[in-house]
Parts: C-alpha cells; structure tokens; sequence
C-alpha cells in the first residue's frame, strides 16, 4: 500500500504503557494461538466474551512509560492514515445518504485494556465495543496476523481496521442494536444467533471492500498484490478454516463469522460495487 505521507487521523488514543489488573487478568503478552484465535470475533457486540475474561475481583490500573519499537511505530502510524482513510470515505457516503458521519476513536493498548463492553486481554484480539463507539487495537496483534495466520503485508493490517469500522457504521446505522436484541428474544436458539452474527460480520467485510474501492478511488493508494493479501487474510480467518486447522469437526451451525469462501465473497461485492446497499447481507438469500 502507498501510505507514507498520507493524513493521519487525530482520533487515536494511545492507552499503552497502562496496565490492568482484574481477578485473573493482568496485562501483557499476545497469549497463546488457541486464544488468539479469538480474533475472529472482532467486531460486532464483544460484551459477553469481555466481561468474562477478567473475573471476579476488584481492578487496578497503573500506568508505566511504553518504549514503541521501530515496527510498532511504523503501524501506529500506518494505522493512523488508514483510520483517515475510512474517515474520508464514510464522510463521503453518510453524506449523500445518511447525514453527518461520526467517526470512532481508535485505543491503541498493549496487554489489557478497558472499555465501556468491559475489560479485555489482547488475546481477544482486535475489537469494536458499540457502547463507547471505540476500536480497540493491540499492534502486537499484526504479528500474529502474520505468523500465526499467515495474512503478511500491510493491506491485511488495514482490511482488519477497516472491518472494526465496519462495525462502527453498523452500530451507528442501528442494525447491531437490531441484531443483538433479536440474538437476546426469548425462543432464540443458538443456531439462530450464530446465523445473525454470520450476516453481520460478512457485512463489515463487505464495508471493508466499499472503503477500499472507494478509499482506491480517490487517492490511488493500491498497489499490486493488496487485494491478494486482503482475500488471503480473509480466507485464514474463516470459521471453516480456523476449525480445519484446530484440527476439529467443521460444524457449519456454530459458525459466527462465515466461512473463508464467503468472508471472501463479500469483501469483493464491496470492492466490486462500492455500494452500501450491495452490501445488506441480511436480504440476501445466499451467503
């Protein structure tokens, strides 16, 4: 991606260098591939997973001066222009549809963090918390990206900032609420609530291809291989995938986040189209 010299967003706020302890959390360290892997519920409504991952007990918050290696600021950075990018181009869309468009502030946290959805460890990985509109990111995170999925490069980097947003413009555009108060009816079952967290996530990835094509169109900052990286990164984050390679059953009725097929799929009616309504998921008879 040609990124270097672009604007960079001033809605960042950096929490790294604070730690938080609650019961059995404490800050620090990335955590194992197992719990990484839970990364592939980034975005959408994290409330349940992170009010449990703290425990019971009360909670401390210290803070400690954050030396940023080379490789954290060329993505603190990085993430600042793409955050602008999507600024930009969701700007441009609320308004000449929706109105004016009121852009997330992303937290930058190394270890724990604690947002109004409650207090999470970075193995939670990447995620948006609609009751403060806020994404919250731990670099750390795009070595796993890397390493331990196999998604290198920058454009995977901004694909997964992209999709956190995507989110945010769900939450803003009131379909996440709807979502999660279907999800909570009484007669709900499982299945049914996993179909909803399907359609709702392969929509962000489909927000993700529209700030892309969109985001390509006004500044060019493509470059050869970008959308092979975003559509490899999809793919290894598939439900199917992440099953396969945990070496368990695939069982498609416990999917959340669609399958590596269809993640991939929506991502390009994105960037094929540009076009919000392409992307509504949830009138779409086949995923």
């Amino acid at each position: 991606m040609r990124w270097e010299g672009r604007r960079q967003s001033q809605n960042i706020e950096d929490r790294r260098g604070m730690r938080i302890s609650r019961g059995g959390l404490v800050g620090g360290g990335l955590g194992t591939l197992a719990i990484a892997l839970l990364v592939m519920f980034m975005g959408g409504d994290p409330t349940a997973i992170l009010q449990g991952a703290g425990g019971g007990g009360p909670m401390t918050t210290t803070e400690e001066p954050y030396a940023e290696s080379p490789n954290e600021a060329r993505w603190r950075q990085f993430v600042a222009v793409t955050l602008a990018s999507t600024e930009d181009v969701w700007n441009e869309v609320f308004a000449g549809q929706r109105g004016a468009y009121q852009a997330p502030v992303l937290v930058l946290f190394d270890g724990a963090v604690e947002s109004a959805c409650g207090v999470a460890g970075s193995a939670v990985g990447p995620f948006y918390c609609p009751a403060d509109t806020k994404v919250y990111i731990d670099l750390g995170f795009f070595d796993a990206l890397e390493s331990q999925l196999g998604a290198g490069g920058d454009f995977p980097r901004a694909y997964v900032v992209a999709h956190e947003v995507g989110h945010h413009v769900q939450n803003l555009r009131g379909i996440s609420g709807r979502v999660h108060e279907t999800q909570q009816r009484p007669g709900v079952g499982e299945i049914e609530r996993n179909a909803l967290s399907v359609r709702l996530e392969l929509q962000a990835d489909c927000y993700a291809g529209l700030w892309t094509k969109r985001g390509e169109a006004a500044t060019g900052y493509l470059e050869a291989g970008d959308i092979e990286e975003g559509l490899r990164a999809a793919s290894a984050i598939g439900d199917d995938t992440l099953q396969r390679n945990a070496g368990r059953a695939i069982v498609p009725d416990s999917f959340t986040h669609g399958t590596s097929e269809q993640r991939q799929r929506w991502f390009m009616k994105g960037f094929d189209t540009g076009s919000v309504e392409a992307c509504d998921t949830f009138q779409a008879a086949d995923l």
